[in-house]
């Protein structure tokens, strides 16, 4: 494996750094739609039915994660042909651009159905974009990283989707409470999506000056790069067996472990707690905080124990601790008006202790599955699907089954189900990545 010394040209945690900044900021404007999913529902839709309009709401939010799997093949084919850096330079730019659009769009008694018919196409932008974003950058990191260093290097990619719902609530927070409520809910809720644009030109100019990655770069010098990436993904039996078994034996889990412990504990406090807007986006942004440097923890054992382990444990865990935590959460919360704030941080903090579990090594994981001419394409697959779909339902099920059944923690039983199915299918048809070689493709003829 000699890789050591063409790695040094590079500088790795400038890679990262760029890499994840970048990436923090596509989080931010897929997450602030959620964020402020009680505020647009009365904005988008008839106010007649608050339940309704949110779940409306809801469904528009899950309508981005649907689409990431179509932006994870359109995107990932540019960049196993043209570049990793090109494509994810591509997709920060649609992303941030949405994003600014969400921003100017006008509400429902201005346009009336046309303000959710707006809202949905610019939604669908925002997660083709994504689609496209997520497998670009983890596999621009892991072909700039050693072979036994993959999992810690990756797992700062891994910081960035929490990175950016916490700066998407710290914002929120931060110009709520100083326009005051009235005034947000008229129009400053506009702001945080307008700073987007800002945020992408920053980051823009930043990854401008990042070369392609190393890896790539000799495949394609040595003509070992594929001219037909969807073709040599799709067409292969092998290939498909390799993306099946990581959509359910990996990324279905924990997507739904993923947004179990951030969107639907915050959708929890504020719908079914009654806990007020600002307290319960105050209490998950703690655990945020408190929980992100996890994901290189985990990301770093990951190298030294395996990724299926780790993986593994965190939707088991997840699963038979889910029905305690929320009952805990429900016990804490038995006055709304004066919650007990530092205990729900606690719970919210395990739940996403359990995120950085399943969270930390899947980059490392997924990209160590697939072949280099390939990586892009076939990686993203599974992740969008798992996150996007399994993980992006969540809240839109866990609301809605709530709301049907009266029954508080009936929301929970889809996660628990997905990532039980994924503990079993993991265990019995996955195999450890931890110890392939990324580099000796170049050795092989």
């Amino acid at each position: 494996m000699a890789n050591t010394d063409f790695l040094k040209e590079y500088n790795i945690w400038n890679v990262i750094g760029a890499s994840s900044a970048g990436t923090m900021i596509e989080w931010y404007d897929f997450y602030i739609f959620g964020s402020l999913a009680p505020i647009m529902s009365g904005l988008f839709f008839p106010k007649e039915n608050p339940t309704a309009a949110l779940l409306s709401t809801l469904a528009i939010f899950a309508t981005g994660f649907a689409v990431r799997p179509f932006g994870a093949v359109f995107f990932g084919r540019i960049g196993d042909v043209v570049g990793r850096k090109y494509a994810f330079l591509v997709t920060l730019l649609i992303m941030g651009g949405a994003t600014t659009m969400i921003g100017l769009l006008p509400t429902y008694d201005t346009i009336g159905l046309w303000a959710p018919f707006f809202l949905v196409i610019l939604r669908l932008t925002q997660g083709l974009a994504l689609g496209g974003e997520y497998g670009g950058a983890a596999t621009y990191i892991a072909e700039h990283s050693p072979d036994d260093k993959r999992g810690f290097y990756t797992s700062f990619i891994q910081t960035t989707a929490t990175l950016g719902l916490f700066v998407s609530l710290g914002v929120i927070l931060s110009v709520r409470s100083t326009l005051g409520e009235d005034a947000f809910r008229e129009w400053g809720w506009r702001i945080p999506f307008l700073l987007s644009i800002v945020l992408v030109v920053f980051s823009y100019i930043i990854r401008m000056r990042l070369q392609e990655s190393p890896l790539f770069t000799r495949m394609k010098a040595a003509g070992k790069t594929s001219k037909h990436p969807l073709k040599d993904a799709f067409s292969s039996k092998e290939n498909w067996k390799i993306m099946a078994k990581a959509l359910f034996g990996a990324t279905a889990g924990q997507g739904v472990v993923w947004y179990t412990g951030q969107f639907y504990a915050l959708y929890y406090l504020q719908t079914v707690l009654k806990i007020h807007f600002m307290t319960a986006n105050f209490i998950v942004a703690v655990a945020l905080l408190l929980a992100t440097p996890f994901f290189v923890v985990f990301g770093a054992l990951s190298d030294r124990i395996g990724r299926k382990k780790i993986i593994m444990s965190g939707c088991l865990i997840a699963a038979v601790s889910y029905v305690p935590i929320y009952m805990g959460m429900n016990f804490f919360a038995a006055d709304p008006n004066n919650p007990n704030s530092v205990m729900l941080s606690v719970l919210v903090f395990i739940q996403v202790i359990f995120v950085t579990m399943v969270y930390g090594p899947i980059a490392a994981y997924l990209v160590e599955l697939f072949p280099t001419k390939i990586r892009y394409t076939s990686m993203s697959l599974p992740y969008h699907i798992g996150n996007g779909v399994f993980g992006g339902l969540v809240p839109l099920i866990g609301v809605a089954l709530v709301a049907q059944t009266g029954n508080i923690y009936a929301g929970l039983l889809y996660p628990i189900g997905i990532a039980l199915m994924t503990f079993v299918v993991g265990m019995i048809y996955t195999k450890d990545t931890s110890n392939v070689k990324l580099w000796d493709e170049l050795d092989t003829k």
